[in-house]
């Protein structure tokens, strides 16, 4: 595909960019060879020998998308260059620009956090051709909160409760049904300000598939998308924007990744699950959402509200987006090994990061999505 100026699209202060450039890694690298002009790389010593041969002359591969996996995507593409050469420039802009990027044929992958709709595939399809939802990660979408006096964990949540949070149908922090569920705790006769995202977010998408299965009136009234009209509240774009503005707010409530929360020392509740079990966001409570479900060959299939005893109910997986017909083979196969390196390799760098590992049979069904990827009707990988 033919790539076209994308960095200037997207000039705002949120944006998290990762440029990694060759010559700016190398530190603990003893991977250096040197190649003759016109001639293909093999795999380095002790890489993945599923690995289709690199080309002799790296080239940069462009994405765009979701701001969920980002910090994840970034150590990747960090630890990919340094061994392999190749660089990857990203831009966490959101899933909606992801999936925009991608059927405009400016980057070479786009990245979401919620499954495209059938008009989203239909516009990509016509742009390149069929288009592939590689599943990566997963993770936790969590509440975070702003009441002075109560600690992170503190506070429990219900699906229904939540929703009608967010519906602004209970609209103080000492309402009888927020009381019931945390009889121990103090809460005041405060205003709830609700802050959710401005922007298409794939967070979003995840949020409200939530909220869509836990209550019919969020379903009817509002539904579920990167973007919806929310019934009030104050947006923020990206996590920084919803973040900052649940820290500065005095009895607010937003939705953030779980790592993003952790790493702002931001406080977040415990949330009961489909078993009645409250249950807090973790590595653990994250894995077990994925757990025990029948996944379809596409990989289109969202994970919340799991009937997993064990599961953090607003858990989603994230994917790379990208076209099946490719038309750079350098490019090509750049990509290729890299989402085959994530899924295998990669996966020793999620834990730390609070990031849960797809389960086996997922990345068997990736496998085979990520070999069905062609360059002039020949499959990339060996």
């Amino acid at each position: 595909m033919k790539i076209r100026r994308f960095l200037k699209w997207f000039a705002l202060p949120t944006i998290l960019v990762v440029s990694l450039l060759g010559g700016m890694i190398g530190c603990g690298d003893n991977s250096n060879t040197t190649t003759p002009p016109g001639s293909t790389t093999t795999n380095p010593p002790g890489s993945n020998s599923a690995l289709a041969p690199f080309p002799a002359t790296p080239v940069a591969l462009n994405g765009a998308g979701a701001t969920f996996p980002a910090v994840l995507y970034q150590k990747w593409f960090d630890v990919f260059n340094q061994q392999y050469k190749v660089p990857i420039n990203y831009q966490a802009v959101g899933s909606g620009s992801g999936i925009s990027a991608i059927t405009g044929l400016t980057v070479d992958f786009g990245a979401s956090d919620g499954i495209m709709t059938d008009a989203q595939v239909a516009a990509a399809t016509a742009a390149g051709g069929p288009i592939l939802h590689i599943p990566m990660t997963s993770g936790a979408v969590v509440l975070t909160y702003n009441l002075p006096g109560i600690k992170s964990g503190d506070l429990k949540l219900s699906g229904d409760v939540l929703a009608n949070i967010f519906l602004t149908n209970i609209k103080k922090w000492n309402d009888p049904a927020i009381v019931a569920l945390n009889p121990t705790l103090t809460l005041p006769n405060a205003d709830i300000t609700v802050v959710h995202r401005s922007d298409g977010s794939g967070t979003t998408n995840i949020f409200t598939n939530y909220l869509s299965k836990v209550s019919s009136e969020w379903s009817t009234r509002v539904g579920s998308a990167n973007s919806v009209n929310w019934p009030g509240g104050v947006g923020g774009s990206g996590n920084a924007g919803v973040a900052g503005q649940v820290q500065q707010i005095p009895n607010s409530i937003g939705y953030v990744e779980l790592i993003y929360a952790l790493q702002n020392n931001m406080a977040f509740a415990q949330l009961k699950n489909k078993s009645g079990n409250f249950i807090t966001p973790s590595l653990e409570s994250t894995t077990a959402a994925a757990q025990g479900i029948t996944l379809p060959d596409d990989m289109k299939i969202m994970i919340t509200d799991s009937a997993n005893a064990n599961a953090y109910p607003i858990a989603g997986f994230t994917w790379i987006l990208v076209y099946q017909n490719q038309t750079n083979k350098d490019k090509g196969t750049e990509l290729v090994n890299f989402l085959w390196w994530a899924l295998h390799d990669g996966t020793s760098y999620e834990a730390g990061l609070q990031f849960a590992a797809i389960p086996a049979d997922a990345v068997k069904k990736a496998e085979v999505l990520i070999k069905s990827i062609k360059y002039q009707g020949q499959p990339i990988l060996p």
